[in-house]
């Protein structure tokens, strides 16, 4: 069995945060897992990236490609918008059980978590993000989420048990 958990959230909301943290519990119950972000990708072609669609696509080929080796969870965060999640999934064979887990934050809550991390760039200009923000909000409701979670209400810890919880258990 193979599953996949898609982290899905407007940018700030705590996404890898929270893919680090479902690893780091999976992995503690000797869970072999890959996260592969999408801010990880794009770094690989920065400054030099012309155009985030590119990262997507590859972000999508990468979860695929992990999703055929004998890794039992391959956890995916990055995506904001329906398009983006379909960038993914058409690199997902239908044996593999998908999770997508919604998370949000105010647009405050993000401003300030942005400004506070030293490697963000573009996502602390706050006229940018807000129009990140209005974007999410505005395709928010074509995402249908198998669970969804304010990260302003409930820590990391809290939402990675939660997910585990819906995941099949493995054979």
């Amino acid at each position: 069995m193979r599953r996949l958990v898609l982290i899905i959230g407007p940018i700030a909301s705590g996404k890898s945060t929270l893919a680090e943290t479902l690893a780091a519990m999976l992995r503690s119950s000797g869970e072999a897992v890959v996260v592969v972000g999408l801010d990880t990708v794009a770094e690989m072609a920065l400054p030099t990236l012309a155009d985030w669609t590119w990262a997507h696509e590859v972000h999508g080929q990468l979860v695929g490609a992990w999703l055929e080796k004998p890794i039992p969870t391959v956890i995916a965060e990055g995506p904001e918008t329906p398009e983006e999640i379909e960038q993914i999934l058409r690199h997902v064979g239908s044996e593999v059980h998908v999770q997508k887990v919604l998370i949000r934050a105010r647009y405050e809550t993000a401003l300030a978590r942005a400004l506070s991390d030293p490697s963000r760039g573009l996502s602390k200009d706050p006229d940018f993000l807000r129009r990140m923000y209005q974007r999410f909000e505005e395709t928010r409701t074509d995402i249908a989420p198998d669970l969804e979670f304010d990260t302003e209400e409930l820590t990391s810890n809290d939402i990675a048990k939660e997910i585990i919880e819906g995941l099949p258990k493995l054979r």
